[in-house]
C-alpha cells in the first residue's frame, strides 16, 4: 500500500448507526498529539478506564520502513501517550498521556449514547514537508527513492484498525461511523520560512486525504494551533522561528473549510519542556478538542 492509494482501502465503515456502533475518530500529528502528560499527575477522575471507549494505537514506523500497519484495539486508560508502544497483539503503556484520555471522557459527556473508537497515529518531530523531514514527513509528494512516510504508516494503521469487526471483543461485530479528524502538528513545519510559507496548502491538503481514507467528504477537522514557550522566557526568541506564519496558515484553512475548526487555548498553556505542553495543558487539550469536534457534528 502506497499514500497513492488511500481511495483504495477497503474499509469496514458505515455512514449510518446500527445496533454495535462506535463514533470512529483519527487523532494524528507528531509529539503533542503523542503527549506528554503525566499519568502520575492524573487527578483521581482521570485515572481509571474510559467507560464506552476504545483506541487503537498505531505503533511509530520511521520514514523509509516498510509498512506494517501494526495496532491492536484496547480499552481505552492512562498511559497512550509517549512511550506507549505495540507488536500488534498487546499494548504495553507508557507514563504518559495525550490528548486521547479527555477527548473521549468529554465526547462521553457531551454524547453519552454514543460508544467512541479512537485511532491513534502520531511521530514526534514529523512535518508535512519533505524538505524538513529530519524526524519524518507526511508529505503525499514526497519522491524520495525509499518511497514511504508517516502517512503511508498512518494508512497502514487505519486499514488494520477498521477491518477488526468486533473492537471490543465481545463476541458482537461493531459498526464504525466516521466522525472526526483532530491534527495536533505544525511545528517542525514552522523551523524554516519556506516550509511555514506552504503550510496552509498542505495542511488542507492533507486534511482532504486523512477524509478520503475514512470515506467522508465533510469528515469534522479540528485543528490545534500551535503555540510557543519561548524556553520559559515570555521576552526571549522563539522555539519556533516561523511559527505565526504557521499559526496563521492554520487559521486560514479553519476559517476556509466549512467543516474544520481550530483550538486555540493552546496559547494559554503552560510546559514541560521547551516544547510540550506540561499536564493540565494535556487535560484541557483534549477537551477543547472533543467540544470543537462535536460542534462541528451535523449528524445529530
Amino acid at each position: 500500500m502506497t499514500r497513492r492509494s488511500a481511495t483504495a482501502i477497503a474499509l469496514c465503515l458505515a455512514a449510518t448507526a446500527h445496533a454495535d456502533d462506535y463514533y470512529l475518530y483519527f487523532l494524528g500529528g507528531q509529539s503533542n498529539m503523542d503527549g506528554y502528560g503525566q499519568v502520575s499527575e492524573l487527578p483521581d477522575d482521570l485515572t481509571g478506564e474510559v467507560d464506552g471507549a476504545r483506541i487503537f494505537l498505531g505503533q511509530i514506523t520511521p520514514d523509509a520502513q516498510p509498512v506494517n500497519g501494526l495496532g491492536v484495539w484496547a480499552p481505552l486508560t492512562p498511559g497512550f501517550g509517549g512511550g506507549a508502544r505495540t507488536d500488534g497483539t498487546a499494548v504495553t503503556l507508557g507514563d504518559r498521556f495525550g490528548p486521547e484520555l479527555t477527548f473521549a471522557r468529554r465526547l462521553r459527556e457531551l454524547r453519552p449514547n454514543e460508544k467512541i473508537a479512537i485511532i491513534k497515529y502520531a511521530k514526534g518531530g514529523s512535518s508535512l514537508d519533505v524538505r524538513q523531514s529530519g524526524w519524518g514527513t507526511w508529505d503525499p509528494h514526497d519522491a524520495r527513492a525509499d518511497g514511504i512516510n508517516q502517512y503511508d504508516h498512518a494508512l497502514a494503521a487505519i486499514d488494520t484498525a477498521t477491518k477488526v469487526t468486533d473492537i471490543d471483543g465481545d463476541g458482537t461485530p461493531d459498526t464504525l461511523i466516521p466522525a472526526g479528524i483532530v491534527w495536533m502538528q505544525g511545528e517542525t513545519d514552522a523551523t524554516t520560512e519556506a516550509t511555514a510559507s506552504d503550510y496552509r496548502d498542505n495542511l488542507a491538503e492533507m486534511a482532504e486525504l486523512l477524509r478520503a481514507a475514512l470515506r467522508k467528504d465533510d469528515l469534522p477537522f479540528i485543528i490545534g494551533r500551535i503555540s510557543d514557550s519561548h524556553s520559559g522566557n515570555p521576552d526571549g526568541p522563539p522555539v519556533w522561528e516561523f511559527g505565526e506564519i504557521v499559526r496563521a496558515a492554520q487559521q486560514q484553512v479553519a476559517e476556509s473549510d466549512p467543516h474544520a475548526a481550530i483550538v486555540t487555548a493552546t496559547d494559554d498553556y503552560g510546559y514541560s519542556d521547551r516544547a510540550h505542553y506540561d499536564t493540565n495543558g494535556y487535560i484541557d487539550l483534549g477537551r477543547a478538542f472533543a467540544e470543537a469536534a462535536n460542534a462541528l457534528r451535523t449528524d445529530g
